[in-house]
């Protein structure tokens, strides 16, 4: 009978396994408890080759925002199913170095503590949330204990909390950093860890290459040790009380100009979480501002399995299907839908033919940019004429329309590389060059998290700049500078806010729509996104993004190339004259004023295109949208067959 190792030997020779995956699963087999191990001999037993390839070909990578795998395996062995757990769930998360598991959420805490011991000589405070996911709740009190063991102070949520509330109570309760458990939007099997630092913004240079480092450094063999120690412990976990909710209430809203617009021009909306943590805040938060918001029950349980649609994420129109059925029941003209953990949001808006239509995130973008900044020049919170110290900021990948219409204002436009994290990175810009200012004027730090949002605009617009608001094309949005994340409860007061404005004066979204484009030009946009899963995946991706500086295009079809922008290479600065970093991200503009980016997506599986096409409305919008979404089809075709070129 073959030795285990012989039989991995065997499935090498026969190129079943790569080396790197018996490397992996060699030295995690060492360390495992009992079940662990049982657990991958019975995947071997079985030759399920593919599944112990997917779960050991690599260690699990700490990036700038953290971590995000799988977390229940395709294939689920036995002993790791155990007795089960509730939904349907192994009672165990899914073991393998490329996998999130007790372990690789062990090895990222103790790493990210070690190295908040080298930034702070005070008492290393933690603020966790989770979502609604398979083992969130479980991986969160992992957290907290290890936190704790190891010297700190951590303090949870007591249920599913949003992203963006996490961002904002680190800096509330002046924590030195703060993780929430959460994959977002990505399918019910995967989840993540993501890590702020004390600004609120997910961690970025200097930062975040040093915990990396701390990470790579934290053995499987101490991580062992300290889960064993934990468990011997037991200790309470310290939770946050209703006050914290409140306060956060608060600050979401504080970004509306006027909340007696609700009583003067009320609205009827469909309101769904899509299962996850958007109840938890923006559901009480309609109620309390009294807008008519009818909520599709079916959505309103927090199942990690998503039973009620085919994917999480709001971006998939499928998603409305109940919430549509809701709206026409009740009569409601828009629908808003926001992702497990509420820091996306999508909204459907009934059209001139009384049909449903999903607004694109870039859309819903340049509506909010519109409205706001002209609410925002007629309240006297900006100069009329616009100034260069009021910012608007998005990503590059973020719809063109958007920044015509702040450049119309007469506010600065900033691009940054995709990731909400630069845009908070920006924000914390912003805030340290006040705090410099008004040292170099001998005053006194103010105290930025509790000065009032009026006072914090006036001292911002003399002495840096304001943040007039922000956003990114995958549905996210945030305007208050007290939250460093995209925030989907945020943004769904704004959006009723300027759905009810729009109402007092007789017009609609669809109305602001076509008045947007008539004003500024048709801007349309698509997605094509490749996904690579697995081993293998991984490495087409990279060689697609490898090619493009190897070989970049000269023509796409009939298409000459006309400038291609390569982040990795190129020198690039926003207009505050800060360096964008470095990246495998690409710009590519075509002679017929098309253009389109390649990167790898930093969360999922898979390589993404953006394609961008614009043309000036003259007699019909409709021609406009049409022509446009033909030639992006095109495009879009022709890239696909680049891909597949380039990916071998």
């Amino acid at each position: 009978m073959e030795t285990m190792d012989e039989v991995l030997q065997s499935a090498l020779d026969a190129g079943l396994l790569l080396p790197e995956t018996i490397k992996n699963c060699k030295e995690w087999m060492q360390f495992l408890p009992n079940w662990g191990q049982s657990a991958i001999e019975e995947l071997i037993e079985r030759s399920n080759w593919k599944e112990v390839n997917d779960r050991f070909f690599k260690n699990l990578e700490f990036g700038t925002g953290g971590m995000r795998s799988r977390t229940i395996g395709e294939v689920v062995p036995q002993a790791e199913w155990g007795h089960g757990a509730s939904f349907d769930a192994p009672e165990h998360a899914a073991i393998g170095s490329a996998y999130l598991n007790d372990f690789n959420i062990a090895r990222a805490t103790i790493a990210l503590f070690r190295y908040c011991e080298t930034q702070s000589d005070g008492p290393l405070k933690l603020v966790i949330a989770h979502d609604v996911r398979h083992f969130s709740e479980h991986f969160s009190q992992i957290t907290a204990k290890i936190w704790n063991y190891l010297g700190g102070k951590a303090t949870a949520f007591d249920g599913p909390r949003s992203t963006p509330q996490l961002s904002f109570s680190v800096r509330k309760f002046q924590a030195i950093a703060g993780i929430v458990i959460t994959a977002s939007h990505n399918p019910a099997h995967d989840n993540g860890y993501k890590v702020y630092f004390r600004d609120g913004g997910q961690v970025v240079e200097p930062h975040a290459s040093k915990i990396i480092e701390k990470f790579n450094q934290t053995s499987l063999e101490d991580v062992v040790q300290i889960l064993e120690s934990i468990a011997k412990n037991n200790s309470s976990i310290e939770y946050f009380d209703a006050a914290a909710d409140k306060s956060y209430m608060g600050e979401v809203v504080s970004n509306l100009f006027d909340t007696s617009i609700f009583q003067e021009s009320p609205i009827n909306i469909v309101f769904t979480p899509v299962h996850g943590t958007g109840d938890m805040i923006t559901a009480p938060m309609l109620q309390q501002l009294g807008i008519r918001a009818h909520f599709v029950s079916e959505q309103m349980v927090h199942d990690p399995r998503f039973p009620t649609v085919k994917s999480p994420n709001p971006e998939n129109f499928e998603v409305f299907d109940l919430a549509i059925k809701k709206a026409n029941s009740v009569g409601a003209e828009v629908i808003i839908a926001t992702d497990p953990d509420a820091d996306r949001i999508a909204i459907g808006v009934r059209n001139e033919k009384g049909i449903f239509e999903q607004f694109t995130g870039n859309l819903t973008g340049a509506l909010l940019a519109e409205f706001r900044l002209s609410q925002m020049k007629a309240r006297d919170w900006i100069p009329a004429e616009g100034s260069p110290r009021v910012a608007f900021i998005k990503t590059f990948v973020t719809s063109p329309l958007q920044d015509k219409i702040a450049e119309s204002h007469g506010v600065k436009v900033i691009n940054t590389l995709t990731g909400f994290k630069w845009i908070g990175e920006k924000l914390n810009d912003y805030e340290t060059l006040l705090q410099n200012r008004l040292a170099e004027l001998n005053f006194p730090p103010i105290d930025y998290v509790h000065t009032p949002a009026e006072k914090r605009r006036e001292l911002l617009l003399k002495h840096s700049t304001f943040f007039a608001m922000g956003g990114e094309e995958s549905y996210g949005y945030l305007a208050s500078d007290n939250t460093r994340d995209k925030d989907a409860n945020g943004a769904t007061v704004m959006i009723c806010e300027m759905l009810a404005t729009l109402k007092k004066s007789g017009k609609t979204l669809i109305d602001f729509r076509n008045e947007i484009y008539r004003k500024y030009g048709y801007y349309g946009e698509t997605q094509l996104n490749i996904y690579y899963e697995g081993a293998s995946g991984a490495g087409k991706i990279k060689n697609i993004l490898q090619s493009y500086q190897k070989n970049p295009p000269t023509t796409l079809g009939d298409f000459s190339v006309t400038h291609i922008t390569d982040f990795n290479k190129d020198e690039i600065f926003d207009p505050d004259g800060k360096r964008i970093p470095a990246q495998n991200f690409f710009i590519i503009d075509l002679d017929n004023g098309y253009r389109y980016a390649i990167r790898g997506s930093g969360t999922e599986p898979k390589i993404k295109f953006y394609i961008f096409g614009n043309a000036p409305v003259t007699i019909s919008l409709e021609d406009s949208m049409r022509k446009t979404a033909e030639i992006m089809g095109i495009i879009k075709q022709l890239l696909q067959k680049d891909a597949d070129l380039r990916a071998s």
